[in-house]
């Protein structure tokens, strides 16, 4: 219970933002706020992280695409090597029971990509463009014959399990979303933090000394109040 002394914590963080934590510390609102604190620091270690992580995913993939694009596209966002890349693919969806085109989201966010990087946009830009969520779709396993086995798969090590690799950058995917939102990280972060070292690891094998080497998460972590 907030004390005359500390009622300003709720007033800045909101009652049931700070409840959390302090359940998590059993009541003791001291140790609640140390773990607060805590909380941000570990979620900026983790963003540093994601933020190479990203980098890596996002040139990596637009390296094996560029031999995916056609004759008179400049670049694979280009109109016609898009749509070949993401054709349409009907599925319907379990909670309306509507058939929809399940590549349709991604043929948008190349679109509006294209559009934010100005009139007249390197593919370097149009790549930047492109968000964490956008990359992380491309292993789906509606993509296994237009993307994985031409193209994705060269970017990892012979033998990768496109499924595992799908079902790592989904959480990595959900887990960014929350360290970007400020939520909450106090439930598994070391096992958020294994599946990163091992996706790094298999996409820029060559850079993984340099990506732990100045990653402080293992020594947050190791901080926990």
């Amino acid at each position: 219970m907030a004390t005359s002394g500390d009622a300003w914590i709720e007033r800045w963080l909101s009652s049931e933002r700070f409840a959390l934590y302090v359940r998590k510390s059993g009541g003791d609102r001291t140790r609640a706020l140390a773990l607060y604190e805590w909380n941000a620091k570990l979620s900026a270690a983790f963003l540093h992280d994601l933020n190479h992580f990203e980098v890596a995913l996002r040139n990596a993939y637009d390296t094996q695409l560029v031999d995916a694009t056609v004759a008179g596209d400049k670049h694979w966002t280009d109109k016609a090597t898009a749509r070949r890349l993401f054709p349409e693919h009907l599925r319907t969806d379990p909670g309306t029971g509507k058939v929809k085109d399940a590549n349709r989201v991604p043929i948008n966010k190349i679109g509006q990509a294209r559009r934010a990087a100005g009139e007249h946009p390197s593919s370097g830009k149009i790549v930047a463009e492109l968000m964490f969520g956008f990359w992380t779709y491309m292993t789906s396993d509606i993509h296994e014959k237009t993307l994985w086995v031409p193209y994705l798969h060269k970017a990892f090590p012979p033998n990768t399990d496109r499924a595992k690799i799908h079902h790592t950058l989904g959480d990595l995917r959900e887990f960014r979303n929350r360290v970007a939102h400020h939520e909450p990280i106090l439930d598994a972060p070391e096992a958020r933090r294994r599946q990163l070292v091992f996706a790094m690891r298999l996409l820029r094998p060559e850079a993984f000394d340099h990506f732990t080497a100045h990653s402080d998460v293992s020594a947050v972590l190791a901080r926990r109040p």
